[in-house]
Protein backbone atom coordinates (compact mmCIF):
# COMPACT_ATOMS: atom_id res chain seq x y z
CA UNK A 1 0.00 0.00 0.00
CA UNK A 2 1.30 3.43 -0.93
CA UNK A 3 1.45 6.17 1.71
CA UNK A 4 0.47 9.82 1.26
CA UNK A 5 2.22 12.28 3.57
CA UNK A 6 0.16 15.44 4.07
CA UNK A 7 1.90 18.72 4.90
CA UNK A 8 -0.59 21.32 6.24
CA UNK A 9 -1.28 24.97 5.52
CA UNK A 10 -0.15 27.88 7.64
CA UNK A 11 -1.98 26.83 10.80
CA UNK A 12 0.05 23.63 10.79
CA UNK A 13 -2.49 21.66 12.83
CA UNK A 14 -3.64 19.27 10.14
CA UNK A 15 -7.23 19.67 11.38
CA UNK A 16 -8.41 20.95 8.01
CA UNK A 17 -7.52 17.69 6.26
CA UNK A 18 -10.38 15.70 7.81
CA UNK A 19 -12.82 15.75 4.85
CA UNK A 20 -10.06 15.08 2.33
CA UNK A 21 -8.78 12.12 4.36
CA UNK A 22 -12.29 10.71 4.69
CA UNK A 23 -12.80 11.00 0.94
CA UNK A 24 -9.52 9.20 0.23
CA UNK A 25 -10.87 5.98 1.67
CA UNK A 26 -8.75 3.06 2.80
CA UNK A 27 -6.72 2.34 -0.32
CA UNK A 28 -4.00 4.81 0.67
CA UNK A 29 -2.31 5.10 4.04
CA UNK A 30 -2.29 8.69 5.30
CA UNK A 31 0.33 10.36 7.46
CA UNK A 32 -0.49 13.89 8.62
CA UNK A 33 2.47 16.07 9.55
CA UNK A 34 1.74 18.71 12.19
CA UNK A 35 3.85 21.65 13.29
CA UNK A 36 4.30 23.05 16.82
CA UNK A 37 1.59 25.54 17.75
CA UNK A 38 3.61 27.61 20.19
CA UNK A 39 7.23 27.38 19.00
CA UNK A 40 8.59 29.76 16.37
CA UNK A 41 10.37 27.74 13.67
CA UNK A 42 11.54 28.69 10.19
CA UNK A 43 11.00 26.66 7.02
CA UNK A 44 14.24 24.72 7.50
CA UNK A 45 13.27 23.67 11.01
CA UNK A 46 9.75 22.71 9.96
CA UNK A 47 11.22 20.66 7.13
CA UNK A 48 13.27 18.70 9.65
CA UNK A 49 10.08 17.82 11.52
CA UNK A 50 8.41 16.64 8.32
CA UNK A 51 11.46 14.62 7.34
CA UNK A 52 11.25 12.55 10.54
CA UNK A 53 7.75 11.39 9.56
CA UNK A 54 8.56 10.19 6.05
CA UNK A 55 8.18 6.41 5.64
CA UNK A 56 11.44 4.47 5.39
CA UNK A 57 10.17 1.04 4.36
CA UNK A 58 7.50 1.64 1.70
CA UNK A 59 6.67 3.86 -1.29
CA UNK A 60 5.14 7.22 -0.53
CA UNK A 61 4.08 10.56 -1.98
CA UNK A 62 4.25 14.00 -0.40
CA UNK A 63 1.40 16.50 -0.65
CA UNK A 64 2.32 20.06 0.27
CA UNK A 65 -0.65 22.36 0.79
CA UNK A 66 -0.32 26.16 0.55
CA UNK A 67 2.28 27.27 3.15
CA UNK A 68 3.91 23.82 3.11
CA UNK A 69 4.61 23.77 -0.62
CA UNK A 70 8.21 24.96 -0.19
CA UNK A 71 8.77 22.24 2.41
CA UNK A 72 7.39 19.58 0.08
CA UNK A 73 9.60 20.85 -2.74
CA UNK A 74 12.71 20.80 -0.54
CA UNK A 75 11.96 17.28 0.68
CA UNK A 76 11.40 15.99 -2.85
CA UNK A 77 14.61 17.63 -4.07
CA UNK A 78 16.52 15.67 -1.42
CA UNK A 79 15.34 12.46 -3.16
CA UNK A 80 14.42 10.44 -0.05
CA UNK A 81 14.29 6.68 -0.59
CA UNK A 82 10.77 5.51 -1.39
CA UNK A 83 9.46 8.81 -2.76
CA UNK A 84 7.41 8.11 -5.91
CA UNK A 85 5.56 11.38 -6.42
CA UNK A 86 4.99 14.97 -5.31
CA UNK A 87 1.67 16.81 -5.12
CA UNK A 88 1.50 20.58 -4.74
CA UNK A 89 -1.83 22.16 -3.80
CA UNK A 90 -2.55 25.89 -4.13
CA UNK A 91 1.04 26.67 -3.29
CA UNK A 92 4.24 28.37 -4.36
CA UNK A 93 8.01 28.06 -4.64
CA UNK A 94 8.64 31.68 -3.69
CA UNK A 95 6.72 34.63 -2.25
CA UNK A 96 3.20 34.28 -3.76
CA UNK A 97 2.42 37.95 -3.22
CA UNK A 98 5.43 40.04 -4.34
CA UNK A 99 3.58 43.28 -3.65
CA UNK A 100 3.55 42.36 0.04
CA UNK A 101 7.35 42.09 0.18
CA UNK A 102 7.51 45.70 1.34
CA UNK A 103 5.57 44.86 4.52
CA UNK A 104 7.72 41.84 5.36
CA UNK A 105 9.88 43.74 7.92
CA UNK A 106 6.71 44.82 9.71
CA UNK A 107 4.91 41.48 9.86
CA UNK A 108 5.73 41.21 13.55
CA UNK A 109 3.66 44.33 14.20
CA UNK A 110 0.55 43.10 12.43
CA UNK A 111 -2.49 42.47 14.69
CA UNK A 112 -2.99 38.93 13.39
CA UNK A 113 -5.46 38.01 16.13
CA UNK A 114 -7.61 41.03 15.25
CA UNK A 115 -8.20 40.07 11.62
CA UNK A 116 -11.95 39.33 11.27
CA UNK A 117 -12.76 35.67 10.71
CA UNK A 118 -15.27 36.75 8.07
CA UNK A 119 -12.49 38.34 6.01
CA UNK A 120 -10.30 35.25 6.27
CA UNK A 121 -13.23 33.05 5.27
CA UNK A 122 -13.89 35.25 2.25
CA UNK A 123 -10.27 35.01 1.12
CA UNK A 124 -9.97 31.28 1.75
CA UNK A 125 -13.45 30.05 0.78
CA UNK A 126 -15.22 32.76 -1.21
CA UNK A 127 -18.51 31.55 -2.68
CA UNK A 128 -17.69 28.00 -1.51
CA UNK A 129 -18.17 29.05 2.11
CA UNK A 130 -19.04 26.29 4.58
CA UNK A 131 -20.06 27.26 8.13
CA UNK A 132 -18.70 24.00 9.56
CA UNK A 133 -15.36 24.54 7.81
CA UNK A 134 -15.19 28.06 9.22
CA UNK A 135 -15.70 26.63 12.71
CA UNK A 136 -12.86 24.14 12.26
CA UNK A 137 -10.62 26.86 10.88
CA UNK A 138 -11.47 29.19 13.78
CA UNK A 139 -10.52 26.43 16.22
CA UNK A 140 -7.23 25.83 14.40
CA UNK A 141 -6.38 29.53 14.61
CA UNK A 142 -7.09 29.57 18.34
CA UNK A 143 -4.72 26.66 18.88
CA UNK A 144 -1.78 28.42 17.20
CA UNK A 145 -0.21 31.43 18.92
CA UNK A 146 -0.23 34.78 17.06
CA UNK A 147 3.59 34.91 17.21
CA UNK A 148 3.82 31.60 15.35
CA UNK A 149 1.35 32.73 12.69
CA UNK A 150 3.25 35.98 12.18
CA UNK A 151 6.51 34.09 11.80
CA UNK A 152 5.01 31.72 9.24
CA UNK A 153 3.60 34.64 7.26
CA UNK A 154 7.04 36.26 7.29
CA UNK A 155 8.59 32.97 6.16
CA UNK A 156 6.14 32.64 3.27
CA UNK A 157 6.98 36.16 2.09
CA UNK A 158 10.71 35.39 2.25
CA UNK A 159 11.02 31.84 0.93
CA UNK A 160 12.51 30.89 -2.43
CA UNK A 161 13.04 27.24 -3.31
CA UNK A 162 12.83 27.67 -7.09
CA UNK A 163 16.41 26.39 -7.45
CA UNK A 164 15.22 22.98 -6.22
CA UNK A 165 12.47 22.54 -8.81
CA UNK A 166 14.66 21.39 -11.68
CA UNK A 167 16.34 18.77 -9.47
CA UNK A 168 13.13 16.88 -8.66
CA UNK A 169 12.95 13.64 -10.62
CA UNK A 170 9.64 12.13 -9.49
CA UNK A 171 6.32 12.91 -11.21
CA UNK A 172 4.71 16.11 -9.90
CA UNK A 173 1.04 17.09 -9.80
CA UNK A 174 -0.17 20.63 -9.14
CA UNK A 175 -3.75 21.07 -7.92
CA UNK A 176 -4.78 24.60 -8.91
CA UNK A 177 -7.93 26.27 -7.60
CA UNK A 178 -9.69 28.33 -10.23
CA UNK A 179 -10.92 30.86 -7.65
CA UNK A 180 -7.88 31.14 -5.41
CA UNK A 181 -7.71 34.62 -3.86
CA UNK A 182 -4.50 33.89 -1.93
CA UNK A 183 -2.08 32.15 -4.29
CA UNK A 184 -2.30 33.56 -7.84
CA UNK A 185 -2.11 31.53 -11.05
CA UNK A 186 1.35 32.98 -11.67
CA UNK A 187 2.76 30.77 -8.90
CA UNK A 188 1.90 27.55 -10.74
CA UNK A 189 3.12 29.01 -14.03
CA UNK A 190 6.44 29.91 -12.43
CA UNK A 191 6.84 26.34 -11.20
CA UNK A 192 5.82 24.95 -14.59
CA UNK A 193 8.57 26.94 -16.33
CA UNK A 194 11.17 25.07 -14.32
CA UNK A 195 9.31 21.74 -14.43
CA UNK A 196 8.15 21.22 -18.04
CA UNK A 197 6.58 17.84 -17.20
CA UNK A 198 4.50 19.28 -14.36
CA UNK A 199 0.92 18.01 -14.48
CA UNK A 200 -1.49 20.86 -13.61
CA UNK A 201 -5.14 20.11 -12.87
CA UNK A 202 -7.61 22.96 -12.42
CA UNK A 203 -10.42 22.43 -9.93
CA UNK A 204 -13.36 24.77 -9.39
CA UNK A 205 -12.53 25.76 -5.84
CA UNK A 206 -11.13 28.54 -3.63
CA UNK A 207 -7.78 28.48 -1.81
CA UNK A 208 -9.23 25.88 0.56
CA UNK A 209 -9.36 23.41 -2.33
CA UNK A 210 -8.97 20.17 -0.38
CA UNK A 211 -11.55 21.35 2.15
CA UNK A 212 -14.29 22.55 -0.22
CA UNK A 213 -13.81 20.04 -3.06
CA UNK A 214 -12.54 16.90 -1.31
CA UNK A 215 -14.29 14.43 -3.63
CA UNK A 216 -12.88 15.98 -6.81
CA UNK A 217 -9.46 16.42 -5.22
CA UNK A 218 -9.25 12.79 -4.10
CA UNK A 219 -10.35 11.61 -7.54
CA UNK A 220 -7.48 13.53 -9.16
CA UNK A 221 -4.98 12.49 -6.50
CA UNK A 222 -5.90 8.80 -6.73
CA UNK A 223 -5.62 8.92 -10.52
CA UNK A 224 -2.19 10.50 -10.18
CA UNK A 225 -1.11 7.86 -7.69
CA UNK A 226 -2.17 5.14 -10.12
CA UNK A 227 -0.75 6.74 -13.29
CA UNK A 228 1.98 9.09 -11.99
CA UNK A 229 1.09 11.59 -14.75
Amino acid sequence: MVTLVLLPGMDGTGLLFSDFIAAMGSDVEIIVVTYPTDIILDYFELEKIARTLLPVDRPFLILGESFSGPIAISLAAAKPAGLVGLILCCTFAKNPQPLLAVVRPFVGLLPVAAVPLSLLSYLLMGRFFKPELERVYAHALKVVTPAVLKNRLHSALSVDVTAFLSTISVPVLYLRATEDKVVPRSCSLRIAKLMPKLCIVDIAAPHFLLQTAPIKATSVVLEFIRAKC
